[in-house]
């Protein structure tokens, strides 16, 4: 491999860009020698640090521009991170490593890949790829995709890649349920099926490159010594896998410097491990430690809120965040009847602060815990008349139609890309029946062969004779579209002879509907993005822009100069900062999240979400939380989230102006702001102290209760005790006698519904 050779030049001293970094700043700035970890707190400037360092080390001759890599978790954080260090000293950083772990990863492989047998130009999978491709294999397996549900796979398939766990040690040592026996059968063939298209999905393009180094010393060497200093943005949502590759390729030099923030690991759902920087010192020998803890972003209002929060969660890294800003505006607790009336007060409260404070609509942030809480926030700024963006909906790489495209032009690159064929064989259609195509996939599987493979020799299968010529026909205009492309046509050219050599644009023309038409600007909207794509690169290939499209991130669709409120999830907002947010939906069993299929909900990875949330904000924050909210087409009551009470009281207000009521151990339901409904209810409840004495009997094999006082005590309000969930409180009763049911809300493990003669309950206030 070609090395650059860095000039005998004396380093430089006391470069002008560093006079602006605060003392901790500098220190993990020039410290460039060993494992070093940054503790970067909300706001404290990590990006800034990160390329000052970079330029620090170009700028000293500690090494060559190529001998970089920079591993970040957007492709638009290594965009901004590249032009702040191009601004900082020049043209140096065009030609560093610096991207996303799957953009690096996958160029690696690029380089390498016919040491792993594949073919260079592999195609990437997305997720809704790799479930095409299971759903297939359940059929096939004569499983149900409408029972097992392809996705819960994928989950379990992933999980497995990012812990490097293969299919044979799967299928050794992890099965416990019918669901594991079956994921062990499609992990397999599922396996050799991306294999045999030549393709990857995203966890490959993680774990194939330890699979690559493993093999082949020789080849990890070479990038050992290439890369001679590694950074790693964001290390608090690293995998396993990404944990690996990381060290492998550090294990030479040891420059591993890593960038986060251990309060802000809200991603363990997508395989992140926590432990990887909280035991960073213990896995890099004498690794040097420098916290980040002066905050340029929020007010100390809003800072003070923050840190109140997260302290409550035991399992942290030791960093107290401080600031010079002002106190700034207090927190402001919104209460409201329903998720509509939310919605509406939100809406209200932009335009009121547009008007008063002159704020713009790109200034505002609306935050929430899910994608479906959206909806109404959609509506009500539609109302208002409000310009909005929202951030973590389809994809426009993800409609219909541009998949479809895509297919077509990955099929010129990777023919024996199976699930993209089968996409576009019959799309629009021409005639190739399910039966043909089914006749074909078997006679593949039987041969060990590409369906592509099978195609190209159709006249030699078993396949009803008129579909033969249709096939022919089909394998044919790939092969003209494939030589066009060899032949050097522009990419511009080569798609839009795609579009009308497939009947695809006629078929939407044909169609004549106000859909087609939607789809048609879509598919023109493409052939710009393709004209855009071309005209802007040096040496374009169809290779490299369908990798492109493939890597685009959540994080790379947000426009911060679009002139639009932005709607997003709690999680989509990490690395963003608005002058005023709201977060919404603030109640049990939404935010924090209930527990899922048995599992209890991860409270202190809810509350490093909820701090999230908090610090994305810089000037002016909003709580809200509704009293009730429709579920499954009822109306039920909601309590709010217990994060409210866990905060500084001192930070928040009410609508009124009057500060939140907390006491310790107290676990509030409300409080007494003013709201646009009547009827709510109000308790204040010490639940290490029962007011009630009880006693508790046995009868026939029923429960029965006796008190003092003869009545039954067992009404809406009521705190009760559990054997099992614990202290909760009745919101809900129907039924008489022995039919009796509640519905009660426990401290610890949220809503449950319970019959009353069968349930294990004491009063206890």
């Amino acid at each position: 491999m070609k090395q650059f050779t860095l000039q005998p030049e004396e380093p430089r001293q006391g470069p002008d860009f560093l006079k602006g970094l605060n003392k901790q700043q500098l220190e993990a700035v020039t410290t460039t020698s060993g494992p070093l970890l940054i503790v970067a707190g909300a706001g404290s400037g990590k990006t800034r640090v990160l390329t000052y360092r970079i330029a620090y080390l170009l700028q000293q001759f500690k090494a060559a521009p190529n001998e970089i890599l920079a591993l970040t978790f957007t492709n638009k954080a290594a965009r901004e991170m590249k032009e702040r260090i191009r601004n900082l000293i020049g043209d140096k950083a065009a030609k560093l490593w610096m991207g996303t772990f799957h953009s690096i990863f996958s160029k690696i492989l690029r380089f390498e890949a016919e040491k792993l047998d594949y073919g260079k130009d592999f195609t990437i999978y997305d997720s809704s790829d790799s479930e095409t491709v299971i759903k297939q294999i359940l059929q096939e397996l004569n499983f149900d995709p409408k029972e097992i549900k392809p996705r819960a796979i994928a989950n379990k398939i992933s999980d497995s890649k990012n812990q490097l766990i293969s299919p044979d040690t799967y299928q050794e040592k992890f099965i416990s349920s019918t669901l594991d026996d079956i994921t062990a059968r499609v992990y397999s063939i599922y396996v050799k099926r991306l294999k045999q298209s030549n393709a990857m999905d995203f966890d490959d393009l993680l774990i194939k490159p330890i699979e690559l180094f493993e093999k082949h010393p020789e080849v990890l060497e070479a990038y050992q010594d290439r890369f001679k200093y590694i950074l790693i943005d964001e290390y608090q949502d690293t995998n396993h896998a990404q944990y690996k590759v990381t060290k492998m390729l550090s294990a030479k030099y040891r420059n591993i410097c890593v960038v986060g923030d251990d309060a802000q690991s809200i991603y363990s759902f997508r395989g992140a491990d926590i432990s990887n920087i909280l035991n960073f010192q213990e896995d890099y020998e004498n690794a040097k430690q420098v916290p980040l803890e002066q905050n340029y972003r929020s007010s100390r209002s809003i800072l003070q809120c923050a840190d109140s929060i997260i302290k409550k969660n035991s399992k942290q890294l030791d960093k107290t965040l401080w600031t010079e800003k002002d106190f700034g505006d207090p927190i402001i607790l919104l209460k409201n009847y329903d998720e509509r009336d939310e919605a509406n007060r939100v809406a209200q409260y932009i335009q009121d602060l547009k008007m008063r404070h002159g704020y713009t609509n790109n200034q505002f942030a609306i935050l929430y815990r899910t994608n479906y809480q959206s909806r109404v926030f959609e509506e009500a700024l539609r109302r208002h008349d409000i310009a909005y963006q929202l951030i973590g909906g389809l994809s426009f790489y993800q409609r219909k139609e541009i998949k479809d495209v895509l297919a077509y032009l990955t099929l010129l690159v990777n023919k024996h890309d199976e699930t993209n064929l089968l996409r576009i064989i019959n799309e629009p259609s021409r005639g190739i029946g399910n039966k043909s195509i089914n006749d074909l996939r078997k006679e593949a599987r039987e041969a060990g062969q590409s369906i592509w493979s099978m195609l190209e020799h159709v006249e030699q299968t078993n396949v009803y004779k008129p579909a033969k010529t249709r096939i022919r026909q089909f394998v044919d205009m790939i092969n003209h579209l494939s030589r066009e492309l060899e032949e050097g046509r522009s990419l511009t050219e080569v798609t839009r002879h795609v579009l009308e050599h497939s009947g695809y644009m006629k078929a939407l023309v044909e169609e004549n509907s106000h859909e087609s038409m939607m789809r048609r600007e879509n598919i023109l909207e493409f052939q710009n993005a393709i004209s855009y794509y071309e005209k802007g690169t040096t040496r374009p290939s169809l290779s490299a822009f369908l990798q492109e499209i493939s890597l685009i991130t959540d994080g790379d669709k947000f426009d911060e100069n679009k002139p639009a409120v932005t709607l997003m999830t709690v999680h989509g907002s990490k690395g963003l900062e608005f002058p005023v947010v709201f977060v919404v939906g603030l109640e049990e069993n939404l935010f924090p999240v209930g527990g899922r299929q048995g599992f209890e909900a991860d409270i202190e990875e809810e509350r490093r979400l909820f701090y999230v949330a908090i610090t994305r904000a810089e000037e002016r924050l909003y709580f809200s939380y509704c009293q009730s909210r429709f579920k499954f087409g009822e109306e039920q009551q909601q309590l709010r989230s217990r994060f409210l009470d866990e905060v500084d009281p001192g930070v928040v207000r009410t609508e009124t102006g009057a500060t939140i009521s907390q006491k310790k151990d107290r676990f509030t339901m409300d409080d007494d702001s003013s709201s646009t409904s009547s009827g709510s209810y109000s308790v204040e409840y010490d639940w290490d102290q029962p007011k009630t004495k009880k006693t508790k009997s046995s009868v026939s094999g029923t429960i029965s209760y006796e008190y003092a006082d003869g009545e039954d005590p067992f009404q809406v309000g009521a705190i009760v005790n559990h054997a099992k969930f614990g202290p909760g409180k009745i919101i809900s009763r129907s039924g008489l006698g022995m039919d009796a049911k509640v519905v009660v809300f426990f401290k610890t493990r949220g809503q449950k519904k319970l019959m009353l003669r069968a349930a294990p309950l004491e009063v206890i206030g």
